[in-house]
């Protein structure tokens, strides 16, 4: 199945639905499709969100750099839109999603490798990439 990019006026009415907070902002989960493994957590303004249901292309708001961040511009670890869903409230997106390569600047899939256990944070997943090497040059698509 091929994802259909919405129209302008759908769009604009699913927008209308959004409930970004104060700064702005929604939170916006990434899950990969296929295994249901979530890959991270990051912030999605209005233009990002509008961009990422447009393309197909996941686009996230930095909130550090205070501009749009384009998965996989730098590294080349891309993540494209399956699916994006909105919660009940209107306050969180959880983007289904196909991940290139690993999600987390760490170099490991997914940005949750850390397990909180009796002992204390127990990591439970290695890098499959040296961070050095993803940002190492930047990446044109």
């Amino acid at each position: 199945m091929t994802r259909k990019a919405p129209d302008a006026q759908t769009l604009s009415l699913m927008l209308d639905n959004v409930k970004f907070d104060s700064n702005g902002l929604i939170a916006a989960i990434a899950q990969q499709h296929d295994t249901g493994e979530i890959l991270m957590l990051a912030w999605m303004n209005h233009e990002a969100l509008e961009e990422t249901l447009q393309t197909g292309r996941v686009c996230y708001y930095s909130r550090s750099r205070q501009n749009l961040w384009r998965k996989g511009e730098t590294s080349g670890q891309t993540q494209q839109l399956i699916e994006a869903r909105l919660d009940c409230d209107g306050d969180a997106v959880l983007l289904l999603v196909d991940q290139t390569g690993v999600a987390c600047h760490t170099g490991r899939k997914s940005c949750f490798y850390r397990s909180f256990t009796e002992d204390g944070l127990k990591e439970i997943s290695k890098p499959e990439i040296d961070p050095g090497q993803l940002y190492a040059r930047p990446h044109k698509h």
